[in-house]
């Protein structure tokens, strides 16, 4: 695997951390956090319009027909993650779970018009499996509670 491939994984796997431990801190008490629901939903709104974010880079680079609606679609994230932002806890684990299930598919869906690495959609494709397990954990402790 070359470099860029390697720091990407490490960097995307290490993402998952703040995901797993606020999203066990909605199950069980963590020190020092007196609210890891509303910490797991910040940290996922950064991430989602992080995501997005990559669709505007392609854009960038784009000069083809698909300008636009990479351009289109890279807001999109960022302004559900806000949204997300001014919801209720279960609204807005909702729309993030929804959220990063469509865009992993919406990645999926343009990977070679995009030209992404051949190692980019298998890491998205883990990582979105995690994320959305969190996600859907914490919007279960809420519903149980």
């Amino acid at each position: 695997m070359p470099g860029n491939a390697s720091t990407a994984n490490l960097l995307g796997y290490a993402g998952l951390i703040p995901f797993l431990t606020f999203s066990i801190g909605c199950w069980l008490p963590l020190p020092y956090v007196t609210d890891p629901l509303h910490v797991l939903i910040a940290y996922a709104a950064i991430i989602l319009s992080f995501m997005g974010a990559i669709h505007w880079g392609a854009a960038m680079s784009s000069s083809g027909s698909k300008r636009s609606q990479y351009l289109v679609v890279s807001v999109i994230p960022a302004l559900a993650a806000w949204i997300s932002l001014l919801t209720p806890a279960i609204a807005a684990l909702m729309i993030l779970l929804f959220g990063f299930i469509a865009l992993f598919l919406y990645d999926r869906a343009v990977q070679r018009s995009q030209a992404f690495p051949a190692w980019y959609i298998p890491m998205r494709k883990n990582l979105t499996i995690v994320v959305a397990f969190c996600l859907a954990s914490a919007l279960l402790s809420v519903l149980w509670s």
